[in-house]
């Protein structure tokens, strides 16, 4: 039986770190099969408002939806950034995005890209 991949403690606690900083909660998940993780990436410069996602398994995506796309309430395709040579996608409605303005809790299962997904936590 295969052990599920776990973050390591340097990689928990940079999440942590990451989560506090940003005001959101982090999701411990499993990610399915696929390379090995080689660490989380800083997430890019955001503007004020902006809300950055936490992501399950990281090993050097972002998720990031901007004040601009809070503010208009619309469906969003998130996209995690480039991490060990592939990107993923979570769809979030937009009632989903309204309720992440608001503060609310929302996770998202990504697409499968590696051979692997990720959950995205916002808030």
């Amino acid at each position: 039986m295969k052990e599920p991949d776990a973050l390591t403690r340097r990689e928990f606690t940079l999440e942590w770190a990451m989560a506090v900083l940003s005001g959101v909660t982090i999701t411990i998940t499993g990610c399915g099969g696929g390379s090995s993780p080689s660490g989380p990436s800083s997430p890019p410069p955001t503007g004020s408002g902006d809300k950055i996602g936490a992501i399950s398994a990281n090993h050097g995506h972002t998720a990031v939806i901007t004040a601009a796309q809070l503010a208009a309430g619309a469906a969003v395709l998130v996209e995690l950034t480039l991490g060990s040579g592939h990107t993923h996608q979570a769809s979030l409605s937009a009632a989903e995005v309204v309720s992440i303005a608001g503060n609310q809790r929302v996770s998202k299962q990504s697409t499968t890209a590696g051979g692997h997904d990720h959950t995205v936590t916002f808030n």
